[in-house]
């Protein structure tokens, strides 16, 4: 279970494949506190380190992942959006969020509005994943509050200090982010449309 509120940025420094399996190497200010089979979010994307060295640490992403997500489109020298798993008792800073990616979106727009910036996506509306205005959105990680929602799209509102600490600052138009929308939000819908 994470928060959406990103401790750090990592930054990848090896990409091998074996079999199906995509094994991520990422350098860290926090690897000296990881252990092996540890789950910390990447991208929002929550994975098992299966090593650490020095600063570095790896984790494996298999096929089903790299399918649901815009992992298997990184490159070396890509930052990434870290966060490690709450801790229970801790403050919720941000909202609930599972580390399993519902499906990826694309940046459509990016609007710079006087010392803040605004960044539009759209994302498959078939898969049946709702956006509320107001409601909460995970994008690579990063708890964010929905504006502008409507069936495919939605915007998000982002401070100074998100876009210079996120994978923000990184972001184009037409970049693939990974989207996990509101459980509460899922769990609402699914059960209405069973009715």
């Amino acid at each position: 279970m994470f928060t959406g509120i990103i401790e750090t940025l990592g930054e990848v420094t090896n990409l091998t494949t074996e079999g199906s399996n995509l094994h991520i190497t990422i350098t860290s200010n926090i690897t000296s506190e990881l252990k092996i089979d540890q789950s910390v979010a990447h991208n929002g994307v929550c994975l098992t380190i299966v090593a650490t060295k020095n600063q570095e640490y790896t984790v494996t992403a298999i096929a089903e992942t790299l399918e649901k997500t815009s992992l298997d489109t990184l490159k070396i020298g890509e930052k990434v959006n870290l966060e490690r798993a709450m801790i229970l008792g801790s403050r919720l800073d941000g909202h609930i969020v599972q580390g399993h990616v519902d499906q990826t979106g694309t940046c459509t727009s990016i609007l710079e509005k006087d010392g803040s910036w605004v960044f539009s996506f759209e994302y498959d509306a078939t898969l049946n994943n709702p956006t509320i205005e107001k409601g909460s959105i995970t994008i690579d990680g990063t708890s964010l509050t929905v504006v502008n929602s409507s069936k495919n799209t939605f915007s998000v509102a982002i401070i100074p200090y998100t876009y210079e600490n996120t994978r923000f600052g990184t972001y184009k138009v037409d970049s693939i982010v990974n989207l996990e929308f509101d459980v509460i939000g899922k769990y609402v819908s699914k059960l209405m449309a069973n009715r």
